[in-house]
């Protein structure tokens, strides 16, 4: 065996080794420096209701509304966080009680709420979600579709400290 292969073989079971310790850090979640938080959405707001219940779905459901909830400066994901999502659907309209439930983010920051499906209100086919706890600045987003047979919605958070 020459030198070659036994040193060629060695750095292959050494990063191996390194990757699967996590010594190299690609095992860690991915963190920003400096990451700005999420501004608030013109008519983000427009039909929010303080203190919706969490719920395991909203209606008859077929619809996820998913995202993430991650601190601004290093974004490092939130867990725990309460995520407040309303829309127009084809079970009710974005003003009535049965269209709004609330969910809490996982340990990687992360949601996903089944609803029904979102239909067009004036002209658009659009979710509504909050964050509104106290340990971090309220923030309304309202993400526009782009088809109303799409079945499935993201909105992505980065929340400031209040």
């Amino acid at each position: 065996m020459s030198t070659n292969q036994i040193n060629r073989r060695r750095f292959i079971t050494a990063t191996g080794a390194m990757i699967a310790t996590g010594a190299s850090g690609l095992l860690l979640p991915a963190h920003a420096n400096n990451l700005a938080p999420t501004p608030t959405m013109r008519g983000g707001s427009n039909n929010y209701r303080p203190g919706a219940p969490i719920v395991e779905r909203i209606g008859g459901g077929g619809f996820w509304m998913s995202g993430t909830v991650r601190r601004a400066g290093d974004g490092a994901p939130l867990a725990g966080q309460r995520i407040q999502i309303w829309a127009h659907t084809t079970e009710g309209y974005e003003s009535e009680p049965q269209s709004h439930g609330a969910t809490l983010t996982d340990e990687k920051g992360e949601f996903r709420l089944e609803m029904p499906q979102i239909v067009p209100a004036f002209g658009q086919p659009h979710g509504h979600l909050a964050y509104d706890s106290d340990d971090y600045k309220t923030v309304f987003l309202r993400p526009v579709m782009p088809s109303s047979k799409d079945l499935k919605l993201e909105a992505h958070f980065v929340l400031e400290p209040s």
